[in-house]
């Protein structure tokens, strides 16, 4: 099982428990592994008068496939980036937005680990 798979499947949990906190880690996580995996626009062929009609599939493109590793990566820098806002915040005496982010670095820690998270 993936990474995106067991974040899949940790939605899935999350929601069913109301877990807010939790659903907006782990979606967050999900679009930064779709965001990885887009091609940048320099590659992406322009569409020309042509082919830019509205019809099935015309708004999908190429995408990179990152492997379990790639996507671990992409996970840990979220990670990354939700420790320094916590240093920010706590800085800036916001105690309220530091305890959000903690609980969300939490639950991709449990899910990096491989640990169901507990709501």
């Amino acid at each position: 099982m993936t990474i995106r798979d067991q974040i899949q499947s940790a939605l899935t949990e999350a929601m069913k428990a109301q877990d807010t906190v939790a659903v907006g880690a782990l979606r967050s996580a999900l679009s930064a592994i779709g965001n990885a995996e887009a091609l940048p626009v320099s590659i992406v062929p322009s569409a020309g008068a042509i082919e830019s009609a509205v019809a099935f599939g015309s708004g999908e493109s190429d995408r990179l496939l990152l492997d379990d590793d790639q996507q671990r990566e992409v996970v840990e820098k979220e990670v990354a980036e939700r420790e320094a806002a916590i240093t920010h915040y706590d800085e800036l005496g916001r105690s309220d937005a530091s305890e959000k982010l903690r609980a969300e670095v939490a639950t991709l820690r449990d899910l990096l680990a491989g640990r169901p998270h507990e709501a």
